[in-house]
């Protein structure tokens, strides 16, 4: 019989004891009988302003244990259909980003061959490099689902080629993102030049700026985004950024006029039936914000990604049931 991974009942025992596990989840290096694994990327010398984003993975899963297994946006019982780990943290050398790029994309390696979704907690923007080019090895270039409030499709940085603000020209250029089935979501910084706001467009990524965005529907965006990625293989790279810096003040590069916690969970949601075969979180910086709003942000858009794996399954658990049942009529 297959194994199941589930979280620890709050009601048999307090969140607040134990080891901080994402949603308490058992900390197993496994890729048997899971699903998904919860992995963190905890790199930040990619970082161009405030650094700080390794510890991330720690405090969003501090915050997680507040999670609780039944997905009432979704109605869903997440555990009835998923099996899932907390894998612990991808191991890095601080300071030397080529070095940590190739342990990253090592390690990651291991979860992907076996076809198992990764959630990736980071870390700055930049360790996204890696987790694509482990993503792609396996499934060829991917559509990009990117929320953010930056392109980051900069060619350079001080003169370096590696930045978080770089990284999604830099997996055009190596051919792991399928520029023109891949979107960006949310784009509202500032600029050093006008040029600057062309950049990703240029390169081939259809672009939605937060004015765009607050002029459509959750329904409406979600449609451009099926109509965009079409059945491809999809990872989802959610900067938290993306939230209003009154959300999400933990970041290293906090954007004001931006979305709150509502809308961002009303947008992932839209991502239901996609092709999506890995995602990240990135940019939780938690020693700006005592408050740990943006690390309580960051676990409950995690517990999104979750609840489309579990909404995916039930979905096809159904279609072949059905499927099974004209069979034998």
């Amino acid at each position: 019989m297959k194994r199941k991974y589930v979280p620890m009942d709050g009601q048999l025992s307090p969140r607040f004891c134990g080891i901080k596990t994402f949603m308490r989840l058992p900390h197993i290096k496994t890729t048997e009988d899971v699903d998904f694994v919860i992995v963190g990327s905890p790199f930040d010398t990619g970082g161009t302003f405030a650094v700080g984003t390794r510890f991330g993975p720690e405090a969003v899963r501090s915050m997680s244990t507040l999670l609780k297994p039944y997905h009432p946006g979704l109605e869903i019982d997440i555990f009835k259909y998923c099996s899932g780990v907390d894998y612990g943290d991808f191991d890095v050398n601080p300071g030397y980003i080529d070095e940590s790029y190739q342990l990253i994309e090592e390690q990651l390696d291991e979860l992907v061959s076996k076809k198992v979704i990764p959630i990736i907690i980071g870390g700055d923007h930049s360790v996204s490099l890696p987790h694509l080019r482990s993503i792609a090895k396996q499934y060829g270039p991917v559509s990009l689902v990117h929320f953010d409030s930056h392109g980051d499709t900069w060619d350079s940085y001080f003169g370096k080629k590696y930045t978080h603000g770089t990284v999604f020209r830099r997996a055009v250029e190596e051919g792991i993102v399928n520029p023109n089935e891949s979107i960006q979501i949310g784009m509202r910084g500032t600029h050093y030049c006008a040029e600057d706001a062309l950049e990703a467009k240029a390169l081939g990524y259809q672009v939605i700026t937060t004015d765009q965005v607050k002029a459509l529907s959750p329904n409406e965006l979600g449609e451009k985004i099926r109509q965009r990625v079409k059945n491809n293989p999809v990872f989802v790279s959610f900067d938290i950024d993306f939230l209003d810096a009154a959300f999400a003040p933990g970041t290293g590069t906090p954007e004001i006029g931006g979305f709150n916690t509502y809308e961002a969970q009303q947008f992932v949601r839209q991502l239901t039936g996609l092709n999506i075969i890995g995602f990240d979180l990135v940019e939780v910086l938690p020693d700006r914000d005592p408050t740990k709003i943006t690390s309580i942000a960051a676990a409950n858009i995690c517990y999104e990604f979750i609840g489309l794996i579990a909404w995916n399954k039930r979905k096809k658990q159904n279609a072949l049931f059905e499927t099974n049942q004209m069979t034998k009529a």
